[in-house]
């Protein structure tokens, strides 16, 4: 499972099913018995209700088209302050916001136009390529959807809010150095001019009697006052995603069947949160997790938060799967999480922070990264693109370790 041959979620599901019945733990029992039903049932995390809510909202900002309004901004933004790399930044982090939120980053859904017009700015297609696919740090680690994200906040007992907008700050240190890393090339090519620069960027102009970027932006704000006043996510989702209905005037049955349809996006990663849980209580339930505990206890009692950020970042490393290093860091989590004097948020960052970064280093990613970004951006290719990404993760890497340390101590 972990380096890919078997699928994923059965494998985990199947094979923590098989241990605990072999190691004889049985299928049902007393309620204080640990039994395969209460291990399923401690996979049914409150946290899933919270992604619910949040693709609810999701779903009135696509019907009433304010989340295009939102990306289409944050890229002229990028224009703005950077041109060509500016562009390549900001269709790459418009790119991130999508996948955080909907549950599948893909680079190449703003790649395919901002890839281009980066190109004619006069950023080299390898670096905005690869620039690009830096959006899967900032969907899997900002986002609300990541089935090993979500399963960490579970393992920790924390919620929504703190550890998205270390997330954020993380993708956008990435982010922010390949953009300078990026402008200190164009400096040395010809600017392009004015004309030339609209033309490329026409497909993101403001259209006549779109709402303020302030007014859309309207919802984020109210979505996140409610996940900072500590209210139930669902709850916020839900009624934030009313308001929006009222802003835009929607027609309100059409609006809630987009709501309903983009819970849809929800079956995947509930599937597989259950499964990283329950797969994460077997392991603790049959005696790996204490196996481990003894093993790395005098690293895990000298630095708990340096040993979980270097175990995330092997895993990321090696499995270049956010989702299949799950079931290397949630043990390690369980474990320093038993230490009982641990910061939760510290721990938290170092368990999904380095995977989310150091899955992509080795190749861009296997899936839906920099491998479907290279076709769209002319002129570029991955192994060159790759190359580019690497010292900026690294410095992603550098930054998230710091702020878990600052949190939590070493």
């Amino acid at each position: 499972m972990v380096v890919g041959r078997t699928p994923l979620y059965t494998t985990a599901i199947v094979g923590a099913t098989l241990a605990a019945l072999v190691y004889g733990i049985p299928v049902t029992g007393e309620a204080e018995d640990t039994t395969i039903k209460s291990l399923v049932i401690g996979g049914l995390n409150p946290v899933i209700a919270d992604m619910a809510g949040v693709l609810i909202f999701i779903g009135a900002m696509e019907h009433t088209g304010y989340l295009r309004v939102l990306v289409n901004a944050i890229i002229r933004q990028g224009n703005k302050l950077g041109r060509g790399p500016g562009v390549a930044a900001s269709g790459g982090i418009a790119a991130g916001i999508i996948g955080g939120f909907t549950g599948f980053t893909q680079p190449a859904i703003t790649a395919v136009v901002t890839g281009p017009a980066s190109v004619k700015l006069g950023v080299d297609p390898n670096k905005s390529a690869g620039t690009h696919a830096h959006a899967g740090h900032l969907g899997n680690f900002a986002g609300f959807t990541h089935p090993t994200l979500l399963a960490v906040i579970a393992t920790a007992g924390i919620t929504f809010g703190w550890i998205n907008a270390i997330g954020l700050a993380t993708a956008l240190t990435i982010f922010g150095l390949s953009f300078a890393r990026m402008r200190g090339d164009v400096k040395k090519v010809k600017a392009t001019s004015a004309e030339e620069s609209k033309e490329a960027l026409s497909e993101f102009a403001r259209k006549e009697g779109e709402p303020s970027v302030w007014w859309v932006l309207l919802p984020f704000l109210l979505l996140v006052v409610g996940f900072a006043m500590g209210y139930p996510v669902f709850a916020v989702g839900f009624v934030v995603s009313v308001i929006v209905m009222i802003m835009a005037r929607a027609n309100p049955m059409e609006a809630e069947k987009s709501m309903l349809e983009s819970v849809k996006r929800v079956a995947i990663p509930l599937i597989a949160t259950i499964g990283f849980l329950y797969l994460s209580g077997v392991i603790a339930a049959v005696g790996i997790t204490g196996l481990l505990g003894g093993w790395f206890e005098p690293l895990i009692e000298a630095a708990p938060i340096i040993t979980l950020v270097l175990v995330s970042a092997v895993a990321g490393l090696l499995t270049q799967s956010n989702s299949a290093s799950a079931a290397i860091i949630l043990p390690m989590l369980t474990i320093v999480m038993a230490q009982g004097d641990v910061n939760p948020l510290a721990a938290a960052v170092a368990a999904a922070g380095p995977t989310a970064i150091m899955q992509y280093f080795l190749t861009g990613g296997p899936v839906a990264a920099l491998a479907t970004t290279v076709p769209v951006v002319p002129g570029s290719e991955l192994k060159a693109a790759n190359r580019f990404q690497r010292p900026s993760q690294l410095g992603g890497l550098l930054f998230v370790s710091i702020v878990a340390v600052v949190l939590g101590g070493f």
